[in-house]
């Protein structure tokens, strides 16, 4: 056991350099945003991002339209211009010559991910979740990542390396079970402590896969003079938490293979119904906020890139309005993280172009409608030009929440009867906070060892009770924190079963019930089954004796909370007041990034005062003033931030801008986006056009062009319909 402890403290903790640069003489590419796709290059998806990340060296699992090579599909895509990148799934996938056999002979199904009925989690037909067993990442190594270095391609993907809470139970994971501890496997169902050994396998198998494909790949590039580069999509360790599934996360900075991730974020996953003041609905901002967070905070410390990804639909059926609504919201979420300024703008634009689909409670099915996919293009096409910002979101941004990886191994199966519905003893932790304006922050205890973790944090809450720390060095990181005046809130009755499982801090010469005895012996209390507050050196430490699930499980619980987080912050952190109120706005170049919550502290609505273009809205009004009201999010580009007034530019458009020339009585450029859209885009100019003239690819002028002009912020609007090979537009005045 003490070995299995100091190698998972060893993997979490270890921090390594960045990837080597790029050679002095290969060509910079941009690379800001992107997109994921199984289909060769279309006239009606080319959305104009940096990269077109093409999936699976056999496609899409999901997707029976492949008629084309993988080869073929990248050549398509770089003959139009894109940057060129693969993703495929580290835990699943269009693998059936290795699963039926093809590849050594040997039929590999039965190494699927297996519940305790027997029954094997299937991704698809002849595609179940795996466990990857050593032959699998043999595979990998060889008949995919080989494959895909030899066609030229030098970023790789590894897509979400998941392996499910309820698995288990499969022959395959017995027999890895044996190498791991060195002793037979334990059915996880049956103890709180054959969970916590389950979960770890699991968490370390995966680990292992990463680590070896990715070393192999860029040894392979290597000797192919190639810098290959690795990153790994990934839902947040919130969502994992959530849906009870297992993965690396956090310990995946140790590897000096991976180069970054992608938070994969979206309506699917923020929508997961929460509780809060007793109340159990889908909050699907205030999710992918925490979602988007605890990337930022797994990422931010150890300098590797993250994308932050958005979809403009989801997997289950709904309608286009739920889709646009809760869109907006995920991508509201993700632009209040300014220090993130790479996007895959969306996944899968071939569904959400050319599938109808099917409506909610209904047997019809319909193809995007024209005025949503305008908007997308315009939200998607700011990305292109969103900046990084140095700006905090409006509130108080000094306070944190811990998390860590092991989140994931207390959530199935129930023992004891100790419950965590709706993984609520995080959200009772949170939800409180956010609700009430505070941007919280989360904080990866495996990345505690690093001096940026906590660099910004004055009040750090933390609770044992849906979590353990893998290593002492937990504990001695918070306590010179705390001491050096940091103010630690500890939220918890330590009464789950877990708290017993065999670890380090019940072994060997450690004897504590808890792991919470050892945290407090370092910082010389001994707190009582009370609330308390301690002075430690220049901090302080309050002790809440409440798991934190009843912040929300029950209405109108998280007023002591609340109080004490204040009095924390106000007068042991010194950080001045604590306000709270019913929204979160910033400040981003030249946009206005806005989010007006209900269930907060008043029903007030939020006012931008203009002149702003709103970015929502397909027409791109200008608006004197934009008021958002509670529940809403807004996207504004407001033009008196324009940096130089009197230079011709397009301030928003449904398309991307090439080719750009101006002079003192004239501007052109040209304008491409995919088929079968249409365009809408407003433009600066010093005066209002006596002449504009539009032609397409052939030089065939255009006639069904909308225009208006807008004297008051000296902005020209104009509507036509879209094409990839380029509009080119020509204003005079």
């Amino acid at each position: 056991m003490k070995k299995t402890i100091i190698f998972f403290y060893i993997l979490c903790i270890a921090y390594t350099v960045n990837a080597q640069q790029r050679k002095e003489d290969a060509p910079v590419l941009k690379e800001k945003t992107a997109f994921q796709t199984s289909s060769p290059w279309m006239p009606e998806i080319d959305i104009r991002s940096d990269v077109a990340i093409v999936y699976g060296v056999n496609g899409n699992p999901s997707d029976g339209r492949q008629r084309m090579t993988f080869e073929e599909r990248v050549k398509s895509w770089r003959d139009h211009g894109y940057n060129t990148h693969f993703m495929t799934g580290i835990a699943w996938g269009s693998y059936q010559d290795y699963f039926l056999g093809k590849w050594d002979g040997k039929n590999h199904l039965g190494e699927g991910q297996v519940e305790m009925d027997g029954d094997t989690i299937w991704h698809g037909r002849n595609i179940p979740y795996i466990v990857p067993v050593q032959s699998f990442i043999e595979y990998m190594k060889t008949a995919v990542i080989k494959k895909v270095i030899d066609a030229g391609i030098s970023s790789i993907y590894l897509e979400e390396p998941e392996f499910w809470a309820r698995a288990g139970y499969s022959s395959a994971f017995k027999d890895e079970w044996q190498k791991y501890y060195g002793f037979p496997w334990k059915a996880q169902h049956l103890s709180p402590e054959n969970t916590y050994l389950s979960s770890k396998l699991k968490y370390h198998l995966y680990y292992n896969a990463l680590k070896e494909v990715s070393s192999y790949g860029k040894a392979y590039g290597k000797s192919k003079g190639m810098d290959i580069k690795f990153y790994v999509p990934t839902h947040s360790l919130v969502n994992y938490s959530s849906w009870q599934i297992v993965s690396p996360e956090a310990c995946l900075a140790s590897l000096p293979g991976i180069d970054g991730y992608i938070a994969q974020v979206w309506t699917g996953t923020s929508r997961e119904p929460t509780y809060f003041n007793g109340l159990s609905k889908e909050r699907v901002f205030e999710n992918a906020f925490l979602e988007y967070g605890s990337m930022v905070s797994m990422t931010a410390p150890t300098g590797r890139k993250v994308f932050f990804l958005t979809d403009p639909i989801e997997d289950r059926r709904r309608d286009w309005s739920d889709y646009k609504r809760n869109y907006e919201a995920t991508f509201t979420a993700q632009l209040l993280y300014p220090m993130v300024a790479d996007y895959e703008v969306m996944p899968w634009p071939e569904r959400i172009y050319t599938k109808p689909y099917k409506v909610a409670n209904s047997d019809s099915s319909v193809l995007i409608p024209k005025y949503y996919s305008t908007q997308m293009q315009v939200m998607i096409n700011a990305l292109n030009d969103m900046p990084l910002s140095d700006n905090r979101v409006s509130g108080v941004n000094g306070i944190g929440v811990l998390m860590g990886n092991s989140l994931m191994f207390q959530r199935f199966p129930t023992h004891n009867g100790f419950e965590d519905p709706q993984f609520s003893n995080f959200y009772g932790q949170t939800l409180p906070l956010l609700k009430r304006g505070v941007p919280v922050q989360t904080v990866h205890m495996e990345n505690l060892g690093l001096d940026a973790s906590l660099k910004d944090i004055k009040v750090l809450v933390m609770s044992y009770s849906n979590m353990k720390p893998m290593s002492p060095d937990v504990h001695k990181s918070l306590a010179e924190w705390v001491k050096k005046g940091g103010v630690l809130v500890y939220c918890g009755r330590d009464d789950d079963p877990y708290q017993t499982v065999m670890e380090w801090w019940n072994t060997k010469e450690n004897k504590y019930k808890a792991p919470s005895e050892d945290l407090f012996k370092r910082l010389g209390i001994n707190p009582a089954a009370t609330k308390e507050k301690f002075t430690v050196g220049k901090g302080a430490v309050y002790v809440i004796r409440q798991n934190p699930k009843k912040f929300v499980m029950e209405p109108n619980a998280a007023s002591g909370y609340i109080a004490t987080i204040k009095e924390a912050y106000e007068t042991d952190a010194r950080g001045g007041d604590l306000t709270f109120k019913n929204n979160l706005y910033l400040e981003r170049g030249p946009y206005d990034i806005v989010s007006v919550m209900d269930e907060s502290i008043s029903n007030k609505s939020y006012t931008v005062k203009g002149p702003v273009i709103d970015l929502f809205d397909p027409a791109l009004p200008v608006l004197t003033q934009k008021v958002i009201n509670p529940g809403s999010q807004a996207f504004l580009y407001n033009i008196s931030r324009i940096q130089d007034k009197k230079k011709p530019q397009v301030l928003a458009s449904a398309s991307r801008i090439y080719d750009e020339k101006a002079n003192s009585g004239s501007y052109k450029f040209t304008a491409k986006s995919p088929a079968k859209t249409i365009n809408s885009m407003r433009i600066l100019l010093p005066a209002s056009p006596k002449d504009i003239k539009l032609t397409n690819s052939k030089g065939e002028q255009i006639s069904d062009v909308k225009t208006a002009w807008d004297a008051a912020s000296g902005t020209c609007y104009l509507s036509f319909e879209n094409s990839p090979d380029g509009i080119k537009v020509s204003l005079s005045w």
